[in-house]
């Protein structure tokens, strides 16, 4: 049987949660920290489908799903500096709520911009705090900002929506908050995608410490295999952004012959229950080379 747990996470700057799930009759076999999508400017840690949640549980592995301040109120020095000190933290959080007799291996798993999250926060060498490297990150259609241009220019996608106008930021709260709903802070980034101004709205500072500090494109190497999948035709997140990451990190491919962005949230497509079995699949692989360099070691 599924258990969710809703936590307390320490923060002095939000209120901070995260949630726990897994099968209380199945032993934990790995941990899989996550993070929502949203482009930073909405969402929320609750939107896995309840498909993902029954597969990878009943797979033995426990799901921390975690809350994140999201921008324009914080930007990505605060986000990330929040993001790794939840990684820091969720070994001492999980024995207060599961037991388990050995160290469990954890990997970073992230959606659009909680997979751009996942591999930032991946570079310890970027961040002030030091975590160990994960066994695995996962990407579904995630981004380095390693491409010009489809980020920093109106999006003709997003170009065909009711334009939003700037004076709609004034309506969100200054105060930082992780959750961010469909109907209060979707238009925020209809406006930053329709506008080119997303990168504004999530960071602070000059371009060239933004594409050393908050991008992929000086990492040549990733401390952990990698999982991608993205569709063919994303609207959002170009397929080009994709095949950089693939060129640069070769990692485990999936590709969905679709033309939406966040194509998995329809769990009936049998893309979906793919794109889960393969995840499973590499989970798995990367658990048992831990187990065998534990045993090496």
């Amino acid at each position: 049987m599924i258990k969710i747990i809703d936590v307390p996470l320490q923060s002095d700057l939000y209120e901070k949660n995260a949630t726990l799930y897994f099968d209380d009759s199945i032993s934990a076999r790995g941990c899989v920290i996550y993070f929502h999508g949203g482009g930073l400017l909405y969402g929320d840690r609750k939107d896995l489908p309840t498909l993902h949640i029954e597969k990878l549980t009943s797979s033995g592995y426990i799901i921390f799903a975690c809350d994140y301040p999201l921008a324009p109120v914080c930007k990505l020095d605060t986000i990330l500096k929040d993001i790794t000190s939840t990684i820091e933290a969720h070994r001492r959080i999980l024995n207060d709520y599961y037991y388990s007799k050995t160290k469990l291996p954890y990997f970073l798993w992230g959606r659009s911009a909680g997979a751009y999250l996942a591999l930032i926060s991946s570079l310890t060498e970027k961040n002030e705090q030091k975590i160990e490297n994960p066994a695995g990150i996962i990407s579904y259609y995630g981004y380095g900002f390693l491409c010009d241009n489809w980020y920093g220019t109106p999006s003709k996608f997003y170009s065909k929506l009711p334009k939003v106008p700037e004076s709609f930021l004034e309506n969100i709260s200054k105060i930082p908050h992780a959750y961010g709903g469909l109907d209060t802070h979707y238009s925020i980034y209809v406006y930053a995608r329709q506008t080119g101004k997303w990168k504004d709205l999530i960071y602070e500072g000059r371009d060239k410490f933004f594409y050393l500090n908050y991008s992929l494109r000086l990492c040549e190497k990733l401390p952990a295999p990698l999982f991608c999948a993205h569709s063919v035709g994303d609207p959002d997140v170009p397929f080009s952004e994709f095949t950089e990451l693939c060129n640069r990190y070769n990692p485990k491919r999936f590709v969905a012959a679709s033309d939406e962005h966040d194509f998995d949230r329809h769990t009936e497509n049998p893309f979906t229950l793919q794109l889960l079995d393969a995840t499973i699949s590499f989970l798995d692989r990367y658990l048992e080379d831990t187990k065998t360099e534990k045993r090496l070691s």
